[in-house]
């Protein structure tokens, strides 16, 4: 059987048409084909010219994605902080430069100047555990969106996520608003991403996530409620169901949670019922 090639090695900007790739059907050496598949990039970030994390995402938004990264990662406490994303690109790779301000930088450098210090023997369990499990400021008790406003909604959000319509393999987090029309849609490889996409979007376009709710494809993990809560969102739905954990944490936190199952009524896990 040939081995599959592509037709391009170009990648695509996330605006232009993306590349396809031949292949050949395993049950049939004579039949073949091609297909759009997702794109995949390394972006370095780099923080007033200290180098801070490297993370494989799909090449689309990456200003959104750099300022969602930095403030759900709580690398800057506001947009204000971050003065200018300088992108650039090699190949197949590309670079954030971000300028941030004083107060912002000099509280990562601590951060980073306390993790150096256990690099001897590895970050320490208790260490590890904060991080995983931080402590955070809980919301404002929100009102739950109308039902109304998730109605037929997995299939608006089919019609809306472009990349996905023409690759697969992406995740989507998207915003509706308060008269219950998607307004925004960030589409990436990971689903931690997509969310940083989005909430890159929100704070860039002076949106108030309070006012409407978040919409994530991928399954609900535990960093997907920090980065909510952090970003202040009221309400996060899930496509898929969560976790315990995430059930005690949103209601730890007054973020409202909603599984849309594929066939069912949407089931709100926080807040619970009766709270």
């Amino acid at each position: 059987m040939p081995r599959p090639a592509p037709l391009s090695t170009t990648m695509s900007d996330g605006n232009s048409a993306p590349d396809a790739y031949t292949y050949a059907e395993l049950d049939d050496a004579a039949g073949s084909g091609s297909a759009v598949l997702a794109e995949e990039c390394a972006l370095a970030i780099a923080y007033n010219g200290i180098s801070h994390a490297v993370m494989m995402v799909s090449p689309s938004a990456l200003e959104d994605f750099v300022v969602g990264f930095s403030l759900s990662g709580e690398v800057v406490g506001g947009i204000d902080d971050i003065h200018d994303i300088q992108l650039n690109r090699r190949g197949d790779a590309f670079s954030a430069e971000v300028q941030i301000g004083n107060r912002a930088f000099w509280a990562l450098k601590e951060q980073r100047r306390n993790l150096a210090g256990t690099s001897g023997c590895g970050l320490c369990g208790v260490e590890a555990i904060e991080q995983a499990l931080p402590q955070l400021t809980a919301l404002a008790p929100s009102p739950l969106p109308p039902a109304a406003h998730l109605h037929d909604l997995r299939a608006r959000i089919n019609d809306v996520q472009r990349l996905a319509r023409q690759s697969g393999a992406l995740h989507a987090a998207l915003f509706v608003d308060e008269q219950g029309e998607i307004v925004l849609c960030r589409e990436d490889i990971g689903r931690h991403n997509a969310l940083d996409k989005l909430i890159g979007a929100l704070r860039r376009e002076g949106r108030d996530g309070r006012h409407g709710f978040a919409v994530v494809t991928s399954r609900c993990s535990l960093e997907l409620i920090h980065k909510a809560v952090r970003a202040r969102l009221s309400t996060l739905v899930s496509l898929s169901a969560p976790t315990d954990l995430c059930v005690r944490w949103a209601r730890q936190h007054h973020l409202n949670l909603i599984h849309l199952p594929h066939h069912n009524a949407p089931r709100v896990y926080s807040p619970g019922a009766g709270a």
